[in-house]
């Protein structure tokens, strides 16, 4: 029988009590701000993360060293795993992936690395579909397989009030070109094969998250979806986009979550992201059955754009 155990990073911001429920291991991504590193989710929160970028303090990142990665995989097989399946955010956007091959090679159990070319909860759905592969007794091959289809069917889109957090940590790819532009101009943003990529432009905030909600709706086509609404320092603004995209998807979860640290560092204050994940199969079901498998926080009353109480 297989045992196959999954590892990811602190960047598919999984809540812990799902964590521990599925028996991932998470391996944290570091932030470092005025020269000191934290790992992500232990040691900084993203409120402070914003505050320090607010205040133009240096905010950087920093891959797990491969030894983090080695006593990840080292665990696992203590505790009976056969075989590892380890997902991780863009290997475009982060050297996390390459230090997880590298810890990989001299791993006591086979390890398959799986660069799910996505972040945040477009690749924690990813992640909880291999979890879910791997209890159902799947093979390594099967289990990444889950994890690659449901990070490919994925879109990330997103808005960020300025460009320059993505320009000074080097995540900029493509929406370079956008630079320079009017002030006026607020980018719609989208990762294509990994990376951030234009997508589209418009005049103000209130444009660009009405434009973002038709394209999760074109993304969806119809389909029943898992939904992450994320934003840093912009909870309003993200709660109130949930909320009318409640209203649209009735056969889909939306939930809302704060991004952490490590992304935060590179989009800034004020950012709002969707990531948008259809359901393997086009399975309808009760939109509810998943809603144990999300955590975050569901969107509330839709005509309110505020959360339910927790």
């Amino acid at each position: 029988m297989h045992r196959v155990a999954i590892v990811t990073d602190s960047t598919a911001y999984l809540p812990a009590d799902l964590v521990a429920s599925h028996g991932i291991r998470v391996v944290p991504v570091q932030v470092v701000v005025g020269g000191h590193p934290y790992d992500e989710g232990v040691e900084i929160t993203p409120a402070e993360v914003a505050a320090a970028l607010r205040e133009w303090t240096i905010v950087t990142t920093s891959r797990p060293s491969p030894d983090r990665f080695a006593e990840a995989y080292a665990e696992a097989a203590a505790a009976g795993a056969t075989a590892v399946v380890s997902a991780h955010l863009s290997g475009d956007m982060s050297g996390t992936y390459d230090s997880a091959v590298l810890a990989a090679r001299d791993a006591p159990v086979p390890v398959e690395v799986v660069d799910t070319r996505q972040v945040a909860m477009a690749m924690g759905f990813a992640v909880l579909d291999g979890a879910r592969a791997a209890e159902a007794g799947a093979d390594p091959d099967a289990v990444a397989t889950a994890i690659r289809d449901r990070a490919a069917a994925s879109s990330a889109l997103f808005y960020v009030d300025t460009l320059d957090y993505l320009r000074r940590g080097g995540r900029i790819g493509a929406a370079q070109a956008l630079l320079g532009q009017a002030l006026a101009v607020k980018p719609i943003l989208e990762l294509v094969d990994g990376r951030v990529a234009p997508l589209e432009k418009v005049r103000t905030t209130s444009r660009a998250l009405a434009r973002i909600e038709e394209l999760v709706l074109e993304r969806a086509a119809g389909r029943p979806c898992d939904v992450a609404v994320h934003h840093l320092d912009a909870a309003a603004r993200a709660e109130t986009l949930a909320g009318h995209l409640v209203a649209r998807m009735a056969d889909s979860r939306v939930i809302v979550a704060e991004v952490g640290a490590v992304v935060g560092a590179h989009v800034g204050p004020g950012m709002v992201a969707v990531g948008v994940s259809p359901r393997p199969g086009g399975a309808a079901g009760d939109p509810g059955d998943e809603g144990a498998d999300l955590g975050g926080q569901d969107a509330g009353d839709p005509r309110a754009g505020t959360p339910d109480p927790a």
